[in-house]
């Protein structure tokens, strides 16, 4: 007689066929489950404490708690099937009237999956200053302690009420004397540190769910970090309490003395306030908690025959995602151009497969794309500190470098500070004397990713050198006559996707990106000198002597540097443009772009339907391909 499961011994197992889709709820709502969906991953992450307030009256403040995080692996669900779930607000901060306060308790976060129900909850608010209770609050992770003369007030117990595994840590102890310190609020990875006499109580860190999710998950995957603690001291001395890694806000800075609050659906617990010896200061709000979910793709095990025939029957059976070969551009961030007759800023580094390179397999499933923004310039004279470089983009093992930042006219040297390196480098600045532009293609890549900066040049006049761009070199500054600025070197063109929302045009077929910017010119009389041309590819034009100046930023998303500025003495700068990832895939490719101002389109004939995903701003790519 033939077996009724068609010969296959062993025990049966459910499937579930979820797409490794990942839901981050980020507001109370209901979850409904994928048909096929049988199994999830779960993390619930509750509302962060509030950070302590403090009083004139030589009192430290506590940083928050963070809410508590919980996760539980291949939990049971039902296909087609909504799930409520609730995301717990932060605490309010604490505050300064009626009464000086501590921090208040944030909210729970629950994933109610009746197979297994999980509740994350608050975390505990920080200690107020000279406003008994000192103590921080007790919650998922203990709120750091405030402090107020005379005695030191210990942080609140973590992990309350008491779950296994641990959903948080205790809160730091404050220290009273000589300067006024609160203690850090305890993160989901790890306790707030106890403040000391030189040093204030930092958060403790929070917890990376990307082993469990994958990467590609808001805020870098990390959450619950605890809030820094605030002080009463003199300026700078010491430093405020920083925020845990996962969302936590810092003290108050000074001057504005109000705490940080904890970043918005992390859980991350609020920065305790700073108070001076003349105003009160307020604690930060907790950040409001998050759910993430995963569906999963699962079938091992041993399966019957009859069984496997149904789920395929019925698209229930996990088909393979498959990894696909793809193009790629990625521009970084420009840097800025700097004032005092100011170099141009560097464009962001260029790097790019299209056409004919190398491509990148991009796997199954989401990876995350960083786009780099623009720097700022420095400003005339300031403490010799030639800052302003871009920020990087990344695709995969792709890192293009941000733009050198202009070099600006220092009132400190010589010496002079460096002139800023990086994917293209900074010109330099044309106030005191000659010199080199910075370095391009810094760190070295090949083919190279940009061009060194112009050099500047002082004789009649003042003239700085123009930023390094993808195509050429900046151009040098011309000291003689009125005064004429080095221009932004040339940006490279590209037809991975040749669309006017894109890119700039240019004087050859296709796109333009990282053009540098040009650098400021000065005659020897008020109101003369010329300013150089930006570089095609988004590179911002200087400004001269005339006003009102005309100096112009890098174009958004194409890794431009920013013009130099010729102002005395006002410390005008510009700043680079933000950089741009654009992927290519083959027709067959299914992806998908988060967050939503990033974009996949389809490419019309002859392109063949190729898909192109474009990223102006960081977030992820889903490459959702069967084969």
């Amino acid at each position: 007689m033939a077996s009724p499961n068609g010969g296959i011994i062993g025990v049966l197992n459910p499937t579930s066929f979820g797409k490794c889709t990942v839901t981050s709820q980020t507001s109370s709502g209901t979850l409904t489950t994928q048909p096929g969906t049988r199994l999830v991953n779960i993390a619930v992450v509750a509302g962060g404490g509030g950070g302590g307030s403090g009083t004139t009256n030589n009192a430290g403040t506590g940083g928050g708690g963070a809410g508590g995080l919980r996760t539980s692996i291949c939990v049971s669900v039902c296909g087609a099937t909504g799930y409520p779930l609730t995301v717990g607000a932060g605490g309010a901060a604490g505050p300064i009237s009626p009464a000086i306060s501590f921090g208040a308790t944030g909210s729970n976060s629950v994933a109610g999956f009746p197979s297994n129900p999980i509740t994350s909850n608050g975390g505990g608010g920080g200690g107020g200053a000279w406003g008994s209770p000192y103590t921080g609050r007790p919650g998922a992770s203990g709120g750091g302690g405030g402090s107020g003369p005379p005695i030191p007030s210990a942080g609140g117990t973590g992990n309350t009420p008491p779950v296994s595994p641990p959903q948080g840590n205790d809160g730091g102890a404050s220290n009273s004397p000589l300067f006024y310190v609160g203690g850090g609020g305890g993160g989901s990875g790890a306790v707030g540190t106890t403040g000391t006499n030189s040093i204030a109580g930092n958060g403790g860190a929070g917890t990376d769910l990307t082993p469990i999710f994958g990467p590609g998950l808001p805020n870098s995957g990390i959450y619950a970090g605890g809030g820094g603690s605030g002080i009463y001291a003199p300026a700078g001395s010491p430093l405020v309490g920083a925020g845990g890694t996962g969302g936590g806000g810092a003290g108050g800075p000074i001057p504005a003395r109000t705490g940080n609050a904890g970043t918005a659906n992390t859980g991350g617990g609020g920065g305790g306030g700073t108070p001076s010896v003349s105003s009160n200061a307020a604690g930060g709000a907790g950040g409001s908690g998050i759910v993430i979910v995963k569906e999963l793709n699962k079938a091992s095990g041993v399966w019957n025959l009859k069984s496997q025939f149904s789920a395929q029957k019925s698209g229930t059976w996990p088909k393979p995602q498959v990894a696909v070969d793809v193009d790629y551009l990625v521009v970084a961030g420009g840097g800025g151009g700097a004032s005092g007759t100011g170099g141009g800023g560097g464009a962001g580094g260029y790097r790019t497969s299209f056409p004919g390179g190398t491509k990148i397999s991009l796997a199954a499933g989401s990876t995350p794309i960083t786009v780099g923004a623009g720097g700022t310039g420095a400003t005339y004279g300031a403490g010799n500190a030639c800052t302003g470089n871009g920020s990087p983009s990344i695709f995969s093992s792709i890192t293009s470098t941000g733009g050198g930042g202009g070099g600006n006219g220092n009132a400190g040297g010589p010496p002079y500070a460096p002139i800023g390196t990086g994917g293209s480098g900074g010109g330099n600045n044309g106030g005191y004397g000659p010199g080199a532009g910075g370095a391009g293609n810094t760190p070295p890549v090949s083919p190279p990713q940009g061009n060194p900066g112009g050099s500047s040049q002082y004789g009649v006049s003042y003239a700085g050198g123009g930023g390094g761009g993808a195509g050429g070199a900046g151009g040098n500054g011309n000291g003689s006559g009125i005064g004429t600025g080095g221009a932004g070197g040339i940006g490279s063109p590209n037809v991975i996707y040749d669309s006017p929302t894109v890119g700039t045009p240019g004087p050859a077929p296709g796109r333009y990106y990282a053009g540098g910017g040009g650098g400021g010119g000065e005659g020897p009389v008020g109101g003369q000198g010329t300013g150089g041309a930006g570089g095609a590819g988004g590179g911002g034009a200087a400004s001269g002597g005339s006003s009102p100046r005309s100096n112009q930023n890098g174009t958004a998303n194409t890794g431009g540097g920013g013009g130099g500025v010729t102002c005395f003495p006002a410390p005008t700068t510009t700043t680079g443009g933000s950089g741009i990832v654009i992927i290519r895939a083959p027709s067959s490719a299914s992806l998908s772009a988060s967050p939503g101002t990033n974009t996949v389109t389809t490419l019309p004939a002859p392109a063949g339907g190729c898909k192109v995903a474009v990223f102006t701003v960081s977030g992820s790519i889903t490459n959702n391909t069967f084969p």
